[in-house]
């Protein structure tokens, strides 16, 4: 049976509608879009380079033969997602995606549709609450194989408050060796400026950020180990592909092997 969904509450902003306006999608309402309105061009930017990572670390790890993926704060879909660069690679493929935002359930259940061979799931839940989200992604994902697990542009909306590296901690720990993280952090490493404008901004709308430096992204992947070229600006980070054009950029990401 689909699982209602719940009420949404168009008076806030959300990030994942904010950030599918940034990506110029259409899923989003005038709350987010004067969140978004506001920020420095940059900021779309950044948006199209976190997902041009997650497209190239997907593609990557899906070519190196994972086909299990757990995607959590997931954002609106928006083509092509996670499954879909994945079950290139592998029509067998199984994802699982997860969202706090009720407007994301809702065009999940209509077009996440994935390869008949594969399985693609949704689950409306919070990366600060990872036991139900692990539970729920037992009942599709096999947890004695790999399993990579992706935190794209989520960590920077969980505060020191929130505690973000028990949380990583804790989904990494539930993962079988050989699995993967895949994890990208806003920074204000490049330009402060920038950064604290776009903190202000999302703050003046309800929403906290917490941009890192490089040394306190690293510590997610504290025991992990690094695929090459290791934590880097997103645009900097590629395997299989040409290289990215060089460009501004003020996100740092990373894949790594849970051994």
């Amino acid at each position: 049976m689909t699982p209602p969904v719940p009420p949404i509450d168009t008076t806030w902003a959300h990030p994942a509608r904010v950030y599918d306006w940034l990506l110029g999608g259409k899923d989003n309402h005038p709350v987010d879009a004067a969140v978004g309105s506001k920020l420095p061009a940059q900021a779309r930017d950044a948006a199209r380079q976190n997902r041009e990572f997650m497209h190239r670390a997907v593609s990557h790890l899906a070519g190196q033969g994972v086909d299990q993926f757990l995607d959590i704060g997931s954002g609106i879909p928006t083509a092509p997602n996670l499954h879909q660069i994945a079950q290139r690679a592998l029509p067998s493929a199984r994802v699982v995606y997860a969202d706090n935002d009720p407007l994301v359930l809702r065009h999940a259940q209509a077009l996440l549709a994935g390869s008949p061979e594969g399985a693609t799931d949704y689950i409306m839940g919070d990366v600060r609450e990872p036991d139900a989200i692990i539970d729920h992604a037992r009942t599709v994902l096999d947890f004695e194989r790999p399993v990579a697990l992706s935190l794209i542009a989520l960590l920077h909306f969980i505060t020191e408050d929130q505690d973000p590296y028990g949380v990583v901690a804790r989904l990494v720990s539930a993962l079988p060796p050989g699995s993967h993280l895949v994890l990208t952090n806003a920074s204000p490493d490049w330009r402060p400026d920038l950064a604290a404008q776009v903190v202000d901004e999302y703050e003046r709308a309800g929403i906290r950020l917490a941009f890192r430096t490089r040394a306190e992204v690293a510590r997610f992947f504290d025991g992990l180990d690094l695929l090459e070229p290791g934590l880097v600006a997103v645009t900097e980070w590629y395997r299989d592909d040409k290289a990215p054009a060089p460009e501004e950029c003020g996100i740092y990401g990373a894949v790594a092997r849970i051994p």
